[in-house]
């Protein structure tokens, strides 16, 4: 199991050109980001690959760096000599005690969990596992239509308070949500559009980290 800081996650916009999510990368791992992860649910195996590896590069250990969902691309990307730290899995995706085997035992691995069941299963994993927990989502989100309802932060608090692992939030999270999910329970927050979203990325990025101190 690793130890990372979860305090303030990059999360990446598919939906922007790959130019700019370097750009965007580039500013957030330099500004305070703990942890970037590279979400793209369109690319190919081999676009992630590229992607994946050039990230590396650009974040070059300023951050955690992580890739959501794929366990394979992560592996392959590490063979060919790429710093990334692990992947964040969803409900349906490889099954997260496969995925440490797969990865080893520092590497840093993240679920989705925002159910009661969800929770439930965690509890019942081998320790180790899992690194954290991502809830959300915490208000309704245009990243990713198809989310759960809305969470809120009290919701959140709820969840969180029964967790069997640090809980990150997600979801439509602002500047002015962070003290509150801290106070809340979250171990730290992830955010898309709050730093992607923002003209000014780097200082997007040390407004959010500011207000988790």
């Amino acid at each position: 199991m690793s130890v990372h800081d979860l305090s303030l996650h990059l999360v990446t916009d598919h939906r922007m050109p790959f130019a700019d999510v370097v750009e965007i990368v580039d500013a957030a791992a330099g500004s305070g980001a703990s942890i970037v992860q590279f979400r793209d649910k369109e690319a190919s195996g081999r676009d992630l690959f590229d992607r994946v590896t050039v990230l590396a590069d650009v974040i070059a250990g300023r951050a955690a760096f992580v890739v959501d969902d794929r366990v394979d691309v992560v592996l392959a990307a590490r063979a060919a000599g790429a710093r990334v730290d692990g992947v964040h899995l969803g409900q349906s995706d490889l099954p997260v005690v496969a995925a440490r085997r797969l990865l080893g035992a520092d590497a840093l691995i993240g679920l989705t969990a925002n159910t009661p069941a969800h929770f439930s299963a965690a509890t019942h994993l081998p320790t180790g596992t899992v690194d954290y927990l991502g809830v959300g989502v915490i208000r309704a989100t245009a990243t990713k239509p198809d989310h759960p309802r809305a969470l809120g932060i009290e919701g959140f608090a709820a969840l969180a308070a029964s967790a069997p692992l640090p809980c990150v939030a997600i979801g439509g999270i602002e500047v002015g949500d962070v003290a509150a999910l801290r106070q809340a329970g979250a171990a730290g927050v992830a955010v898309v559009s709050a730093v992607s979203g923002a003209d000014d990325p780097a200082a997007a990025t040390r407004a959010l980290r500011e207000a988790w101190a």
